[in-house]
Order: C-alpha cells, then structure tokens, then sequence
C-alpha cells in the first residue's frame, strides 16, 4: 500500500521553491513505482495556474478553498506580502490541522511558512512525520531559534538545497547533524527542457547579456545595470536583456531612461518560456546578493549557456565550482562584474567552450531523477 506525502508550500510568486516543488511531486509520482504518493496542498488557489500539470501527471491536489482568494492577494513588497501570508495563516490553521490528523500515517514536507505546521503540531500534538526544508541562509531570530530547538524532536529530517547550506545548518548546532541532509532542488525535468528548447529561435545583431528574475532587492538588476553601463563604454556591441517583473522594476526603468542606455538594456517583463532566450544569448549574468542554489544559472547551464555569477551565498560559488565552471565576481563590488565582463569578453574560445561542458556536466545533480534518487533514500528512513 502507497503512502501518501503531503508538500506545504503556499507561494506568492512563482520563484524557485514554486518550481522545485512542482518538480518534486513530479518526480515522487513518475519513479517512485507507486510507493508514495505525492500530494499538493492549495490554500486559496496559489496552486491553481498548475492544475492541469498536476493533472498530466497524476498528483492530487486538496483545496482548502473553493473561492480563489489567491488572485487578490498583493504579492510585492515587503510589507503587503507579510499581510499575505497572515491572511494564508489564518485561513489554513484549522484545515490544516484536520488534515494532518487525517494523514496521521503519512508524512509532511514543509517548504514555506513552516513555522505553521511545526507550531501545529505541537499544539495538536498531531502524529504525522515531517521533513523540513530549509532554503537560503535563514535569519535565526529568537523565535526561530526557539522554535527550531523543539523541532529537532519533531521533525525526523531538515534537508538543504546546498552542501555550503547544510554545513551552515550544522553550526549552528540546534538540529541532530544525522538529520541534516544535502537534497538538491529538482529543477531540471529533461522532457520539458528539450520540449522548450524546440520553440521559436530569434537572433540578435548584438551579442546578448541575459539576466532573469523578480526586480527584487535579491537580484540586485540595478548593480547589474550600473556595470553594464560603465561596460558598454568598452564595448558596445552588446545588449542586455532582462526577463521578469516585481516591486522595482519602475525605479530600474527610470535610471536607464536617465542614463540613456534604453537601446542597450530591454526589459521584456515576465515571459513563460525563457529557454527562447537563454539558447539565443552568448552569456547569463547572476548578479544576486544571495541564492540557494540559483534556479536561473543552473538552467542556463543546460541551455549551454556561459555564466558570469556572484559570489553571493550559498549556491554560485557551489554550483560553478569556485569558477572552473565559469566567472565569480564579489558580490556587489563596484567595478567587480564590470572586470568579469571584460574578462568574459576576451576568453580564449576553447576556454570558453571547456567551462560551459564542465558547468553542464554539473547540471545532472539537479536533474528530477537525481532528486527522486536523494528524496526517497531519506523517506524510506521515515517510520511510517
């Protein structure tokens, strides 16, 4: 008999634990040869924009809600966000407590605003088996590093997207060190990856500096533009491009306006498929002050990208191996992107095409199947 396992991760943006959870569930249902059985919970239809992936794929989904609160929600800036989250809270305590009572046999992987279920279920005193994620350096406040120091009972593992993370983790010294364990996100589903690269080529008269994310004060894009512009002074047969949309996105567009740099730098706003553009661009440049592990640069590696990267924690430096696979800068240094521009720009060619292998070749760890593999080692140690 199948066992069910039950993701909590009520996102406000579709940023990388969106998809990592996605592909997660994904991976739990394809390989797992009907031994568990993953199951997604929807607050108030936050997961709503995924059902008919979930139906493809065969993953149940448990509403909270009929109504889809989800859509009025505000999801930018900090404050309007946190508001979110409260209104989250308050609506799922009491279903989420029946619903765990109910899966008292199963287990729980908790990704987001777990300090909800942990909470819970120590309240309830509730059964069911829970596995933490931790993602990014987290902020161990006193309530967190209270909370968390209950949990180390409660909780049978905490998984970590980076090995750089999960030795952090450790030094901490409030969880079990047998229970920290190493879990690479699930982010590259191959089948999908090559479906994608498949659809419209475009070509560029300049070469191409791609950029992806939320205009948030993590990807740091207004340094990234600061760089550029002193680089174009160089050399200004390059255009940068940036995909995405969020909270400064009006403060970055009034700096290129000023600086007139509007024919060098596109923003092109949130774009469904970015594999359009990361196949058609010479180099991805992450200019973020923190990520774990960097979803946008491992798939520009497999769009064989090159990557110029921070070295911000916890992922870049990781992932491009201190920079055989690639280019580290120090994160938010002035002038320290612009000289790792340059640096790219006169890369020998069988240099450049030796570290885009290298960088490649490391993107199997984070294939779906790879995950599956680490995931289901670490559920088979959960008695229940």
């Amino acid at each position: 008999m199948f066992k069910k396992v039950l993701y909590w991760a009520p996102c406000l943006n579709k940023v990388g634990t969106y998809y990592s959870t996605i592909n997660s569930a994904i991976a739990l249902q394809k390989y797992s040869q009907s031994n568990f059985k993953p199951v997604i919970i929807n607050v108030c239809g936050e997961w709503n924009d995924s059902e008919i992936l979930f139906k493809e794929n065969n993953i149940e989904v448990i509403k909270f809600c009929k109504k889809n609160y989800f859509k009025f929600l505000p999801k930018d800036g900090f404050l309007k966000s946190r508001l979110s989250y409260i209104f989250i809270i308050l609506l799922s305590i009491m279903p989420l407590v029946r619903l765990l009572i109910k899966n008292k046999d199963n287990l729980l992987i908790i990704h987001l605003l777990t300090s909800l279920p942990l909470i819970l279920k120590y309240v309830f005193n509730l059964k069911i088996k829970m596995i933490l994620r931790i993602s990014g350096y987290p902020r161990l406040n006193y309530f967190r590093k209270k909370l968390w120091k209950y949990a180390n009972q409660k909780l049978e593992f905490i998984t970590c997207p980076t090995i750089d993370l999960s030795n952090q983790i450790k030094e901490f010294e409030i969880f079990d060190k047998q229970k920290i364990i190493f879990l690479p996100d699930a982010i590259i589903n191959i089948k999908t990856k090559i479906k994608d690269l498949r659809l419209n080529k475009k070509s560029y008269d300049s070469k191409t500096i791609l950029a992806v994310g939320r205009f948030t004060k993590q990807k740091n894009f207004l340094y990234l533009i600061k760089e550029f512009q002193k680089f174009l002074k160089k050399k200004d047969n390059y255009k940068l491009i940036i995909l995405g949309d969020g909270e400064n996105k009006i403060k970055i567009e009034k700096f290129i306006k000023e600086k007139n740099i509007s024919n060098n730098v596109l923003l092109k706003g949130h774009v469904e498929n970015v594999y359009n553009y990361m196949k058609n661009s010479d180099l991805f440049v992450l200019s973020s002050l923190w990520e774990d592990p960097g979803f946008v640069i491992i798939e520009a590696a497999f769009c064989n990208l090159f990557v110029v990267a921070s070295n911000c924690p916890n992922g870049p430096i990781e992932f491009l191996e201190n920079g055989k696979n690639g280019i580290l800068f120090e994160s938010n240094k002035e002038d320290a992107l612009l000289n790792s521009l340059i640096k790219f720009d006169n890369l020998e060619k069988s240099d450049l095409m030796q570290k885009k292998i290298n960088l490649k070749k490391n993107t199997k760890k984070y294939s779906i199947f790879r995950h599956y593999l680490v995931l289901s080692k670490i559920i088979k140690q959960v008695n229940f």
